[in-house]
């Protein structure tokens, strides 16, 4: 974390001495979206400027009382990460405490092999430290299933540690960390899904949440963000007790890396994005990577960033 730290901060200097502008930080804020526009996310609108894909503001069409953002997909988008409705945050988040509440759309009765995912996350990218990305998912073909994890590494290097769970059995799928590294002579290392065990596997047991479905009902969801450790985490829908799902401390498993453990250590920006996968199918069901055939509605009612001020290097 020093070095991650000291890096940060030289170069933020560096870009002051040579007149360029210094990056801007999201302070503490929770947006409710209860109007049409917001002040701390923009919409990944199309370049027309048309796009019926965003509502916020928007009567839930679910909780009575409640504005929401409303994403709509749209079938005719095509398939990939950034495709499809996406909010980004304005200015960069760091070290702190994330959560949101959301509920994903149910596709079961008119198209069960749907796919497509719904990402709550953060996201960035440079030279020197490489990706940045922690990530909650889900698959709506299932939304028992819930996937938490973190991608890091350079330029060339994909790097996961990551938790899937079935929510509504208690049942942990795989608690895993994954290695790709192209080299610039063409050449791949990889190191497949490697169980953690001990420490990193915490908790070893989660207690089922008694008809948990993501898209049946709001749900708050959440994670922590330190320099050493991850924690991922939601709120018991009926007693609004946190219930840890993975508390991460950091093995170093990536030697070569800026993020030795996984954990990132670059600043982010803040998303939610809803997107069609053609190649990525719900652990319980191989065939849900079909095409949308419908306009499916994913309601966020907020989301919230509180920094940890004395981990944050541009603090300093």
């Amino acid at each position: 974390m020093k070095r991650c730290s000291t890096i940060c901060l030289g170069l933020m200097l560096c870009a002051l001495a040579f007149g360029q502008e210094a990056p801007k930080f999201h302070g503490a804020f929770k947006e409710d979206f209860s109007e049409d526009s917001s002040e701390y996310f923009d919409f990944n609108y199309r370049p027309s400027g048309e796009d019926f894909r965003y509502f916020s503001g928007f009567p839930s069409l679910s909780e009575e009382g409640t504005s929401v953002m409303l994403y709509r997909m749209d079938p005719a988008d095509p398939a990939g990460a950034g495709r499809g409705p996406e909010i980004i945050s304005k200015d960069y988040t760091f070290y702190g405490s994330y959560s949101a509440r959301i509920k994903i759309p149910d596709p079961r009765e008119i198209q069960p092999n749907v796919g497509a995912v719904v990402g709550y996350f953060t996201y960035n990218i440079d030279r020197e430290f490489g990706q940045s990305e922690i990530d909650i998912e889900w698959l709506i073909a299932d939304p028992r299933i819930i996937y938490v994890g973190t991608w890091t590494g350079k330029r060339g290097a994909h790097n996961r540690v990551g938790r899937i769970i079935n929510l509504a059995t208690g049942e942990i799928l795989e608690t895993i960390w994954r290695s790709e590294v192209r080299h610039k002579d063409g050449s791949v290392t990889r190191v497949p899904n490697t169980a953690f065990k001990g420490r990193q596997n915490k908790p070893s047991r989660i207690e089922a949440i008694p008809d948990y479905d993501a898209s049946a009902r709001f749900y708050v969801y959440g994670w922590d963000w330190y320099p050493d450790r991850m924690v991922w985490w939601m709120e018991h829908p009926e007693t609004g007790k946190k219930i840890i799902l993975w508390d991460y401390k950091g093995k170093k498993v990536f030697p070569d890396q800026p993020s030795k453990t996984g954990v990132p250590c670059l600043k982010s920006k803040y998303r939610l994005n809803f997107w069609h996968t053609n190649n990525w199918p719900v652990e319980t069901n191989p065939l849900s990577i079909e095409k949308p055939l419908y306009p499916y509605e994913l309601e966020i009612d907020w989301m919230s960033y509180t920094p940890f001020d004395k981990y944050n290097p541009y603090l300093k």
